[in-house]
């Protein structure tokens, strides 16, 4: 395999990792009869922390293991990333992001059966919003893939003990989940949400209800102003 295609199929992998352990924390958290049913925020923020770490681990000897169109974009801006490979990236990390959400509704298939909440089925592979205003969701979304892009880019300032830059971009993203995440479920990564919002319409989950199109721009469109945002300020200070 050549080296853009080796690193284009990291990005894959990585986002089918990532969705596969975030989206199955939720599931697990989400779902009826699970063993982990109603364990919380705190749960899905922390499975969120380690999906992130580990999608990390797995990808990032292949290719910068951005696994997020913003990360992407934000690299780009700074010159960190090569314009050339940003479509193909974020086809890739959206890509990954429908195979993972796959992995978890096979995980799950007897527990999709029998859970019969519409907006509980949906959580499990998208994102939404508590209170349903645009304004204040895309801030939301804007400000935490703005901590998220520009944190990574501060963290390329800093020397770190090799192999430990993944344990500290999960505590970044725990750290968000935990802040910021409770208006809109922090997407903060288009392919995060977009992809497994693809797979939800398509697969034939028991019970499922609407994917909420209506909704689905803003987690897509607001993380990647974020990103904008963050390199520009970048840009400014380094």
């Amino acid at each position: 395999m050549s080296g853009d295609m080796l690193t284009i199929f990291s990005e894959f992998l990585g986002t089918m990792f990532l969705i596969l352990l975030g989206d199955g924390v939720v599931a697990a958290v989400s779902l009826k009869k699970s063993k982990a049913e109603g364990a919380g925020w705190v749960a899905i923020t922390m499975g969120w922390g380690a999906a992130v770490t580990m999608a990390v681990y797995i990808a990032g000897f292949m290719g910068p293991a951005h696994l997020n169109p913003a990360v992407t974009l934000g690299m780009a801006i700074i010159g960190d990333f090569e314009w050339a490979m940003v479509v193909p990236f974020i086809i890739a990390q959206v890509a990954g992001g429908i195979a993972g959400a796959v992995l978890v509704w096979l995980t799950y298939l007897a527990h999709f059966r029998i859970t019969t909440d519409q907006g509980a089925i949906l959580g499990t592979f998208a994102t939404g919003a508590e209170i349903e205003d645009t304004t204040s969701n895309i801030l939301s979304e804007v400000i935490g893939t703005f901590v998220l892009v520009f944190g990574l880019m501060m963290f390329g300032q800093n020397t770190f003990t090799e192999g430990l830059n993944p344990l500290v971009v999960g505590v970044l993203i725990l750290s968000i989940g935990l802040s910021l995440g409770g208006s809109t479920g922090y997407a903060i990564n288009p392919a995060r949400d977009l992809g497994p919002r693809i797979a939800h319409q398509f697969l034939p989950i028991a019970n499922k209800g609407g994917s909420n199109w209506g909704y689905a721009w803003i987690p897509v469109v607001a993380p990647m102003i974020g990103a904008v945002l963050a390199g520009l300020l970048y840009l400014v200070i380094v």
